[in-house]
């Protein structure tokens, strides 16, 4: 694969988590989480991006959110489960991008806030439509997704290389 074939990075939030007596890292989710995830899944289906990968945090919530979402893919991409999502920096989630294969074109990030909220502000050097606008304004609610693309190597992904092409949200 060229260097010159356009990548794509969906990043999603997990869905909607319950406030229980757990650890942080083992919530699971609420009962609107349970219901918006498939229709993310459903939405994340119909941008017709064929995932090579998919890398999930390892908290209970952001499985659950994969669990119910993938069930709405027309193919399940390999998946991994990265313990270096939960609680990421902006740069711990661009590095860990930068270790991406080269054989992938397209990638699926299933995380959590403000990591992902600031991985599209960052990654975004220009958008399509209001997409960025409304990032910003709505502050990447849970289950939503950015997709953006960008040309280049993984490991010349840095601020400012991709275009914010779609923003989506359960509850606009």
């Amino acid at each position: 694969m060229s260097v010159e074939t356009p990548r794509r990075i969906v990043l999603l939030r997990h869905a909607k988590a319950d406030w229980n007596q757990e650890s942080d890292h083992e919530r699971p989710l609420a009962e609107r989480g349970r219901a918006d995830a498939p229709v993310a899944g459903r939405r994340l289906a119909e941008t017709g991006i064929a995932f090579d990968l998919a890398l999930c945090s390892t908290a209970t919530r952001t499985r659950e959110t994969w669990k119910l979402a993938v069930q709405e893919l027309p193919q399940r991409p390999k998946t991994v489960y990265e313990d270096r999502l939960y609680e990421a920096s902006l740069g711990e989630l661009i590095a860990l991008l930068n270790e991406t294969s080269e054989d992938v074109s397209d990638i699926l990030v299933i995380g959590h806030n403000p990591g992902m909220h600031a991985l599209t502000d960052a990654l975004a050097g220009k958008a399509e439509g209001d997409h960025l606008a409304r990032v910003n304004r709505s502050g990447f609610p849970t289950s939503a997704f950015a997709v953006l693309t960008f040309t280049g190597s993984w490991k010349s992904l840095e601020h400012g290389v991709a275009r914010l092409d779609e923003f989506w949200t359960p509850h606009d």
